[in-house]
């Protein structure tokens, strides 16, 4: 079985939060539905019988006014189709970069209790995930 992570590890997160938080920031987020989303009992959603992809649009929904307003915006999204370099066990539903202004930002929106009910929904919604923060960089027609 394939290892699987849907929340950061403490020494994840740690390394998270002794990088510098005044700089703008990518987060990379790979997405893998569950089939069906598991809330816990007791949950309003729990029972309802939606899929991962249903509950994460739930979490899109709720978590969204938060993560405008911590100045938070997609720079990129896109559907999966097939890995290139990588475990071929692997597949993903789908992939956005989130920007940041900087880290603070991104703590902020976390910390936010309405952002903290609305996580719930993601908790749900995936069996695997992968965030991966970014340093932005220079776009451009070379890979150096």
């Amino acid at each position: 079985m394939t290892e699987t992570y849907v929340d950061p590890s403490p020494l994840n997160f740690q390394s998270f939060k002794d990088l510098p938080r005044d700089t703008p920031i990518h987060m990379l987020n790979l997405l893998l539905y569950r089939d069906v989303a598991e809330y816990p009992h007791g949950h309003d959603h729990a029972g309802k019988g939606w899929s991962g992809r249903r509950a994460y649009e739930e979490y899109g929904k709720t978590s969204g006014p938060i993560f405008r307003k911590a100045g938070g915006r997609i720079v990129w999204r896109g559907r999966f189709e097939t890995m290139v370099t990588g475990p071929e066990v692997r597949a993903w539903h789908d992939g956005f970069i989130a920007q940041y202004p900087n880290a603070g930002a991104f703590f902020a929106m976390i910390k936010d209790p309405e952002y903290q009910k609305a996580v719930v929904n993601r908790t749900a919604a995936l069996v695997d995930s992968r965030l991966i923060r970014f340093a932005p960089g220079e776009a451009g027609e070379g890979f150096g």
